[in-house]
């Protein structure tokens, strides 16, 4: 089981309550910190999900924690899908990610919809395609949400997330170590309007259950054909997993 970490430890509500009100404040700044903390690198990473998803040639594809929309809007412009729907928990970020729809006239094609990683309102074997890009961490039950996705996707469907990681090899371990536990909290300080949020970011990560482990749960709620993918020597994976 993933250890559970909440961004505001003082606060007695739950996790899911918390990460809701964490993205609804920093949701105006979210794609430009988060452009710097990668170093861009996460664009590219992201363009590798839309590579994989867009091989299968789904129809109907949903990114669940879609955030301000980046991968939903990617896979809207690589794939012929007819139906795509991006989902969040976080009203301020969908807010965000529909004006960048509308910005690129896809409002047609990609529907945002606030939603429950946990509750997903899609019927059984609905779903061809399902991603998570950086939103597996914060799900406040894993199992429950993977259990979630497994549901809504077809016989044959797949599950293709992103999310970070820690490389183990000298020395990018040595490298990312002090990277994340010095210069992202000290971005989110400097430039972030809350202050917690990118410390409980760099927690949630380090404590994250990657690699193997993760391959683990996504056998163990029943997924098949289960892979990881490294990008940029660990500092984050790609999981590919089939219903």
């Amino acid at each position: 089981m993933a250890q559970q970490v909440k961004p505001y430890k003082e606060e007695d509500s739950s996790k899911k309550e918390q990460v809701t009100k964490m993205f609804d404040t920093i949701s105006g700044e979210y794609d430009g910190l988060n452009r710097m903390i990668s170093l861009g690198l996460d664009q590219k990473w992201r363009a590798n999900v839309v590579d994989m998803i867009a091989a299968t040639q789904p129809d109907t594809i949903m990114d669940i924690a879609t955030g301000t929309g980046d991968l939903v809007i990617q896979m809207a412009q690589k794939t012929n899908a007819s139906r795509l729907i991006g989902l969040d928990i976080s009203s301020g970020m969908l807010e965000v990610g529909k004006i960048k729809v509308k910005e690129e006239n896809l409002d047609s094609r990609i529907e945002m919809i606030l939603g429950d990683s946990e509750d997903l309102p899609f019927e059984d074997n609905s779903i061809d395609a399902v991603t998570v890009s950086y939103g597996v961490r914060n799900f406040e039950d894993l199992e429950k949400g993977l259990s979630e996705i497994r549901r809504v996707l077809k016989p044959e469907g797949i599950l293709v997330i992103l999310e970070t990681s820690v490389p183990t090899k000298f020395p990018f371990k040595q490298g990312y170590y002090v990277f994340s536990k010095l210069v992202v909290p000290t971005i989110g300080k400097l430039f972030s309007k809350d202050k917690i949020a990118y410390g409980y970011l760099q927690k949630s990560a380090s404590t994250f259950p990657y690699g193997e482990r993760f391959n683990n749960i996504l056998k163990k709620v029943g997924f098949n054909n289960v892979e990881h993918f490294l990008q940029f020597h660990g500092a984050s994976t790609i999981y590919k997993a089939i219903k």
